[in-house]
């Protein structure tokens, strides 16, 4: 039986990088994926080549993960094909592109946190009446190593903060519906978003040394991780944090000790 037969999840963000590994993934583990993302040119690719290995396993949703009346939609649609959701993943995110607090104004620091906080609550508070129904549930929201690594002070990495503390809240409140709220931690992944690390080798080759394997991340690193917490293998997992990051975040602490 596969990881994921008969489970209906909705994954953001699907267009490119993460979140179209995790939708990959996903179908070719057993589950029909309502593929959602506000970039739909590159979004439908993703699902043509899911549907063409995997016939009738994903269906594109455009989804604005910052607007409350889109997620609404996007949930109704996903009921109306499928009858129920199983699993939603918050993976949609933008980056502050290394712009710090003083460069920030209020209508960037809204834009972001509307994305990356807001949007992973909003997606919470649209498919908990339906897991509920169902007597089950699994969230998994994606964060970053910004969120608890000492890095550049902007906006980027507070709302990923949020997305932490959100888990915990959520797991809590959600726990006695039998829905689980997880977090997944990446590291430095090779994705659309992190395009400059590759494309210059200056910065791959820093990025690569600051972690203990001694490279950076891939989609599938991550997608898997997400794989274990959307599951029936992580049933007694909640609140928790994943950490997938080649050692990055404990690298200093060792060669210190050293």
């Amino acid at each position: 039986m596969k990881r994921l037969e008969n489970k209906i999840a909705i994954i953001t963000g699907a267009a490119m990088g993460q979140g179209a590994a995790e939708a990959y993934l996903f179908a070719k583990e057993g589950a029909k994926v309502v593929a959602a993302d506000v970039v739909t040119d590159e979004l439908e690719k993703t699902v043509a080549k899911i549907n063409e290995d995997f016939p009738g396993s994903a269906m594109a949703a455009r989804l604005d993960v910052s607007s409350e009346k889109n997620w609404q939609e996007v949930v109704a649609k996903t009921v109306a094909a499928y009858g129920t959701i199983d699993i939603l993943v918050n993976n949609a995110g933008v980056g502050s592109k290394g712009i710090n607090y003083d460069k920030t104004d209020k209508d960037a620091f809204d834009k972001i946190m509307g994305i990356n906080a807001w949007g992973p609550f909003a997606g919470i508070k649209a498919v908990a009446p339906v897991m509920k129904a169902a007597g089950h549930g699994s969230i998994v929201n994606v964060s970053s190593l910004a969120a608890v690594l000492g890095v550049e002070f902007n906006a980027y990495s507070l709302t990923k903060g949020a997305v932490i503390s959100l888990t915990r809240a959520a797991s809590v409140d959600l726990g006695k519906d039998n829905i689980r709220v997880n977090t997944i931690i990446p590291g430095t992944i090779a994705t659309p978003m992190t395009k400059i690390i590759c494309d210059y080798p200056n910065v791959l080759k820093s990025c690569e040394e600051k972690t203990s394997l001694g490279h950076i991340g891939e989609p599938n690193d991550i997608a898997y991780g997400v794989l274990y917490l959307a599951s029936d293998e992580s049933k007694y997992v909640t609140g928790a944090d994943l950490t997938i990051d080649g050692g990055e975040r404990y690298k200093d602490v060792l060669e210190l000790e050293l």
